[in-house]
C-alpha cells in the first residue's frame, strides 16, 4: 500500500515536472514571434523609408539608375526574407556611399534627414535581429536539453532559424565603380 503511494507521488511529480517544461517551451517559442515580429516592425519602417531615400538621391545622381532599379526592386517584395532584407541592406549602403560623391546632395536637408533616420532604422534593426538570435538561442537550447528535450519532441516542437547574412560578402562594406 505504501509503495503504491509512493508511485502515485512520483507520477504526479513527473507529470506536474513535464507541464512546467511544456509551459517553458511555450513560453520560448512565443519569445521567438515575438522577436521576428520586431524584426518585421523595423523591415516595414525601412520598407516605408526607402522610396523617399531614393527620391532624393534620384534627384541628383539620375546615371545611378541601375542602382536605384534594384532597391526599388527588392523593396518592392511583399515579405521580408531574410536574404532579400541582407541584399537589400547592402544595395541601400551603396546608394549612402554614391550619394558622397554629390555634395549637393550631402548638404541637403531633406537628404540628411532621410539618411540620419535610416541610420537609425538600421540600428533599431540590428537590436531587433540580435534580439530575436537571442530568443532563438535560449529555445533551441531548451529543445536540446534533457529533459525537455522529450517534452519537446512529444509535442512536436521544431528547432527555429537564426537570422544570418546568406553571403559573407554581404557584410562587409560596398565597393562603388564610377
Amino acid at each position: 500500500m505504501r509503495i503504491s503511494a509512493y508511485l502515485w507521488g512520483l507520477l504526479v511529480a513527473v507529470v506536474l515536472y513535464a507541464a512546467w517544461l511544456f509551459n517553458r517551451l511555450v513560453a520560448a517559442r512565443n519569445a521567438v514571434k515575438e522577436a521576428w515580429a520586431g524584426v518585421e516592425v523595423q523591415l516595414k519602417r525601412r520598407h516605408d523609408l526607402v522610396p523617399m531615400l531614393v527620391d532624393a538621391v534620384k534627384a541628383y545622381a539620375g546615371h545611378e539608375r541601375g542602382l536605384l532599379e534594384r532597391v526599388a526592386r527588392l523593396r518592392s517584395r511583399p515579405a521580408p526574407d531574410p536574404e532579400e532584407e541582407a541584399e537589400l541592406s547592402h544595395e541601400l549602403s551603396r546608394l549612402l556611399a554614391v550619394a558622397e560623391a554629390y555634395p549637393e546632395l550631402k548638404a541637403s536637408a531633406n537628404f540628411l534627414a532621410l539618411q540620419n533616420e535610416l541610420v537609425e532604422v538600421e540600428d533599431a534593426l540590428q537590436l531587433a535581429r540580435r534580439y530575436y538570435n537571442g530568443a532563438v538561442r535560449v529555445y533551441n537550447t531548451l529543445l536540446e536539453s534533457f529533459p525537455a528535450m522529450y517534452v519537446a519532441r512529444s509535442f512536436g516542437f521544431a528547432p527555429a532559424r537564426y537570422f544570418e547574412l546568406p553571403l559573407a560578402t554581404q557584410a562587409q562594406a560596398p565597393e562603388v565603380e564610377w
